[in-house]
């Protein structure tokens, strides 16, 4: 049997009053998904939602079965995560983190240029960093001259950088 692979979503980072419910740090692009969301998991661990709500900057949740303070204590400062299907369907060329992290990145030439190591969100475009086999890190503007093409199945993008990043 395949092991199950969980994506974090937000965080659980405190009770809120005594009736058992939890503060959730959303950790999405989606944070509206909290207010339809079913179930969820906690260290694996599937957790049924009774009630989200928005409250400030966090979602207050409750789950089945946890009708106290005491009964949070254990859920603390834990990742609120979900499977891999009940993450939230994206639009043509979108792609998650996750799944452009440890891409391979070839030029036109199919030349190796590196692996993406991280992503910067800049607000306009996000840039990923491209790391080569001897450290060296590469920026690349995820816009359309440069990111020509990006497949998360087989890890692969492919790109063209800026003359001046030669």
């Amino acid at each position: 049997m395949a092991e199950t692979e969980f994506f974090t979503i937000g965080q659980i980072v405190a009770p809120h009053g005594v009736r058992g419910d939890v503060r959730v740090y959303p950790d999405t692009d989606f944070p509206e998904r909290f207010l339809t969301m079913k179930y969820a998991y906690i260290d694996g661990v599937k957790y049924e939602i009774t009630d989200a709500r928005f409250h400030k900057r966090v979602v207050l949740m409750k789950f089945v079965g946890i009708h106290d303070r005491n009964g949070v204590e254990p859920l603390l400062h834990k990742e609120l995560q979900v499977t891999r299907q009940d993450l939230m369907p994206l639009e043509e060329g979108q792609h998650y983190v996750f799944d452009i992290i440890g891409c391979r990145v070839f030029d036109k030439e199919n030349n190796v240029l590196g692996t993406v190591t991280d992503i910067l969100k800049t607000g306009s475009n996000d840039v990923y960093i491209v790391t080569d086999e001897d450290g060296k890190e590469l920026l690349l503007a995820v816009i359309p001259q440069v990111i020509l093409s990006v497949d998360t199945d087989t890890k692969t993008i492919i790109a063209d950088p800026p003359e001046w990043t030669e």
